[in-house]
């Protein structure tokens, strides 16, 4: 199908709109490196806590990972992207006005599962929702607002860094604002037409879809979703120790897993801890988180205009040997400037 035909400016539209809950990812997982420091005063949070509080989220966000498929669905895409937002803005209130560790890290945990929820939810409508030409570019903006958030996060912590003891509630507090925003936009989201054709909403899907692409697209959406949808619910496990499915599996998960291990998530939230240990001032460490977000964006641009063009496993290369190089530098650095490296 010719791609003039597609309604271009509503596509990106509405993939803008979905992939805030990447941008809410990016803002909960920045924040508390910032905050960090005026927590460890507030709660006089030892080095156990101070995990504790930082690693809540994680175990917030494997719940609502879990719970994110089944609430999409029964109700639908939009409607967990609504819910996710809901979760987000309560949380970043409840976290601003914590008054003990204890809230403050059930607190963050919540925020966790509007985490785990958007990086679910945001992702998946994106995909279901946009023709087959520009799925990956639009799928690609969700990690750009990710990185997006991150950085002006970092940005929102560095300029409240002289406002007092209580600085803290208001780096927390400010996640309201895109919150609320998101819920709006998403209250104007169409449903997923992939979810409305198995809810046998047939009729809705296709004015979705016609918005989109037109009824000449309308109608091979439609058929090509409802063959993908036959068999659907019987699903055979076995499948996946098959010789030829295995391998690629465990490579898949595999990447995953390092990705995670890779050790960016420490950077990410420790930075302040990491340039205290080797004498920097409070507003010199969260100059550093800026510095590092802004790295972080320029080279997600960068992946994202090569992808095409140098293909995934290179980049996915390049990134792993340059970590592994840089890792070994950054360590003997700290090491001439810390006691304790």
């Amino acid at each position: 199908m010719n791609n003039n035909q597609f309604n271009r400016s509503y596509i990106i539209r509405i993939s803008f709109i979905s992939a805030l809950g990447g941008y809410l990812f990016g803002f909960d997982f920045a924040v508390i490196s910032g905050a960090l420091p005026f927590l460890q005063k507030q709660f006089g949070l030892d080095q156990y806590w101070e995990g504790f509080a930082t690693g809540s989220l994680a175990l917030g966000a494997v719940l609502g990972c879990i719970i994110a498929s089944a609430v999409a669905d029964r109700y639908g895409r939009r409607k967990g992207l609504m819910a996710a937002a809901v979760i987000f803005m309560v949380s970043s209130l409840a976290m601003a006005g914590a008054h003990n560790r204890d809230f403050f890290i059930i607190s963050r945990a919540m925020a966790g599962v509007g985490v785990g929820m958007a990086s679910v939810l945001s992702p998946m409508y994106i995909s279901e929702i946009s023709p087959a030409q520009f799925r990956g570019r639009m799928v690609a903006i969700n990690q750009l607002t990710v990185v997006t958030g991150i950085l002006v996060t970092n940005l929102v912590n560095y300029s409240l860094r002289n406002y007092g003891d209580d600085s803290w509630r208001w780096m927390f507090g400010l996640g309201a604002i895109p919150s609320a925003l998101f819920f709006i936009g998403a209250c104007y989201l169409p449903e997923s037409p992939r979810w409305l054709i198995k809810a046998g909403k047939i009729d809705a899907a296709k004015t979705i879809m016609g918005k989109i692409g037109g009824m000449a697209y309308s109608n091979q959406s439609l058929q090509s979703v409802q063959q993908s949808l036959q068999g659907s619910g019987k699903i055979n496990y076995g499948m996946l120790f098959h010789k030829s499915i295995l391998p690629a599996l465990l490579v898949g998960i595999g990447l995953a897993v390092f990705q995670q291990f890779c050790g960016i998530n420490v950077v990410f939230n420790y930075t302040p801890k990491i340039f205290e240990s080797i004498g920097a001032s409070q507003d010199d460490q969260l100059l550093q988180t800026v510095f590092i977000g802004g790295v972080n964006l320029v080279f997600t641009l960068a992946a994202m205009l090569l992808v095409d063009k140098l293909g995934r496993k290179p980049l996915m290369l390049i990134g792993a040997l340059g970590l592994s190089l840089l890792y070994i530098i950054v360590v003997l650095m700290l090491g001439k400037g810390s006691d304790n490296v």
